[in-house]
């Protein structure tokens, strides 16, 4: 596939996902010293991986959301916490992933990822 259609099919996932002030916002900040990393971004996180058939996006939300808790990505981890409701992810299933995230990549991850999701979820009005 073209890099222009990837680029193309990455952005409309990544809208999905991540909703369209956050999409506008990024896309808003591009200057010459980052426009080259935010294509990549468009084009091989969402235009390759996210694109894919074999795992839906609810179930990759839920993988992000074990990654960036275990890598203390808090920024990153609240974007995609948002995602994963986007994604049709409920409180519920973000509970049990975080209760996993606890245990094989620490109470301390835990903390922070129930901390941060928290957060998001009552300002969403989910809980």
């Amino acid at each position: 596939m073209a890099d222009e259609q990837l680029y193309e099919k990455g952005m409309k996932v990544r809208r999905q996902v991540l909703g369209d002030a956050y999409v506008d916002k990024a896309s808003a900040n591009v200057d010459d010293f980052n426009r080259e990393f935010q294509r990549l971004v468009t084009q091989y996180c969402w235009g390759e991986v996210w694109t894919r058939s074999v795992l839906t996006n609810k179930q990759r939300s839920l993988n992000n959301l074990c990654m960036m808790a275990a890598l203390n990505r808090a920024a990153e981890f609240e974007l995609h916490v948002r995602g994963a409701l986007r994604n049709g992810c409920t409180p519920e299933e973000i509970r049990d992933t975080l209760l996993q995230v606890a245990i094989y990549a620490g109470i301390p991850a835990g903390v922070e990822a129930f901390r941060i999701a928290r957060k998001v979820l009552q300002e969403e009005g989910v809980i």
